[in-house]
């Protein structure tokens, strides 16, 4: 009996931490895989509405939208061709003219979701693409790039790549009000058998005295993380710069400070040292892509997870997570079950986990093994604000003003004012509204007294006979979502 205590009393305690005030509810849109193209102005934005609309149904928050796969463009740009994911041919614009990147932006806001930009910083040709256009930086300078395994990279050994991505990044930055910029996994390509990296004359020419090729090639890439966060940060302070790399940064077997895994490695095989970037600051948060299952021999989620939560928490954490190889692999304890159930206790448990980013979108909407359902009814039911970064930014922004009820030929509706601000870091630019019932503790912690969270001065109250009091609380919150103090209101619905 007491035993059964125990695990109930750790079972209250998990569900009762699940339920998160701040947590990065994430979700990837990508064009590579073709899913847009062709399809045309009016189609491609009727599909993304519906995604849109399912996931928010489903508690995200934050959209990862892929704008530059290959370096090209879903979005108007001077320096980069129009992407042959968006209308089949690469440098064509798209007709009806319209531009992607704007468009989410407005979207993912008016949903009260962030809008992070999604660019392959080093691929210049995928494996498909077979032509590309004159204006292209490969065609435009050819010296710069490297065929591999039927690609072509940006070389990172040389400096003008590193500029010239990082021009790229501060055009999105300047131009588009993203919430984030955002990276996957690709740095030096994935190694393919019979393959060699062609990079002996920049080794010679820039080698800085570096004996080791290993060591050369990830301090090219570490000179253009750093390069490329100072870019983006210089622009606009609060925009997030976050990076998803591969799952595995070192097997135990290679390095003492590695994972009990064995696997392809963020470290040795693609030269990316993604603990120096997390733990220099040179990231705002940190997405390792932690696609296996539960009890996979080569690569255990619950390995690599207690491993990224040790070595990789001085930056917030979010997991990249595989809907579809989780609804198909079974919960170990319950076979019954695919293995959401076990793999979010687990983010739940981890101190430095902030969040989670599903791979893909597309699998939650369509609700693939119903992963989508469990999201909505369940793990995220209630809103959620984004993860505190104070070391960015600590200021918060005044509460709202003269929050009062307001009889309207809509209905009734709770108004107030925006409070006064003088800089990006105290303006508001979303409010939460929080709803208690008469005799119950305003706590504005607790996430399941949020009735939304919104870009807009009014809301509007669900009245019914004028009998029953309630306290609604709004508060302010600025770029980072650092929140006000509330601003309280009585009203009989």
């Amino acid at each position: 009996m007491k035993k059964l205590l125990v695990f109930l009393l750790a079972f209250l305690a998990i569900n009762v931490s699940a339920q998160k005030k701040r947590e990065f509810r994430g979700a990837w849109i990508q064009c590579v895989n073709g899913q847009f193209q062709g399809m045309g102005t009016q189609k491609m934005q009727q599909t993304l509405t519906y995604q849109l609309d399912e996931l928010q149904k489903d508690g995200v928050n934050a959209i990862i939208f892929q704008v530059r796969p290959e370096c090209d463009a879903l979005y108007q740009s001077s320096i980069e061709p129009w992407s042959r994911f968006l209308t089949g041919q690469q440098g064509k614009a798209p007709s009806p003219y319209w531009d992607p990147l704007q468009w989410m932006i407005e979207q993912c806001h008016q949903r009260g979701m962030e809008l992070h930009a999604w660019i392959n910083p080093y691929r210049a040709k995928t494996k498909g693409t077979t032509a590309l256009a004159t204006t292209h930086v490969a065609i435009q300078h050819p010296e710069r790039c490297f065929d591999y395994d039927g690609l072509k990279i940006l070389n990172p050994g040389i400096p003008e790549n590193r500029d010239y991505i990082c021009e790229v990044a501060k055009d999105i930055v300047a131009r588009y009000d993203v919430d984030g910029i955002h990276m996957d996994d690709y740095f030096y390509p994935y190694p393919a058998a019979g393959q060699i990296i062609p990079d002996d004359a920049q080794y010679r020419l820039h080698s800085n005295g570096i004996k080791d090729r290993g060591d050369w090639r990830r301090y090219n890439v570490d000179l253009f993380i750093k390069q490329f966060y100072e870019t983006v940060h210089a622009v606009k302070p609060w925009v997030k710069v976050g990076i998803s790399p591969f799952g595995i940064y070192r097997n135990k077997k290679n390095a003492a400070i590695g994972s009990n895994t064995n696997g392809l490695q963020n470290y040795d095989d693609l030269y990316a040292d993604v603990l120096m970037w997390v733990n220099n600051g040179w990231l705002d948060y940190c997405v390792p892509q932690i696609y296996w299952e539960i009890g996979n021999k080569a690569a255990d989620y619950e390995t690599l997870i207690r491993w990224w939560n040790q070595y990789a928490g001085a930056r917030p954490l979010f997991i990249g997570e595989d809907i579809e190889r989780t609804v198909k692999n079974k919960d170990l304890q319950n076979p019954n079950q695919h293995q959401q159930a076990a793999k979010h206790r687990l983010t739940q448990q981890m101190q430095n986990v902030k969040g989670t980013v599903l791979w893909y979108a597309k699998a939650a909407v369509d609700n693939t093994g119903n992963y989508g359902t469990m999201l909505r009814q369940n793990y995220w039911r209630h809103p959620a604000l984004q993860p505190e970064m104070s070391f960015i930014d600590k200021v918060k922004p005044g509460k709202p003003r003269k929050v009062k009820p307001v009889w309207t030929s809509d209905g009734y509706i709770l108004f107030w004012t925006a409070p006064k601000s003088k800089k990006w870091n105290d303006e508001a630019t979303k409010y939460v509204v929080y709803r208690f019932a008469k005799g119950e503790k305003v706590n504005v912690e607790d996430p399941s007294k949020i009735v939304t969270i919104t870009s807009n001065t009014f809301y509007k109250l669900p009245y019914t006979d004028g009998r029953t009091k309630y306290y609604y609380v709004v508060t302010a919150l600025n770029r980072l979502q650092n929140e006000s103090k509330p601003a309280k209101k009585s009203v009989k619905l």
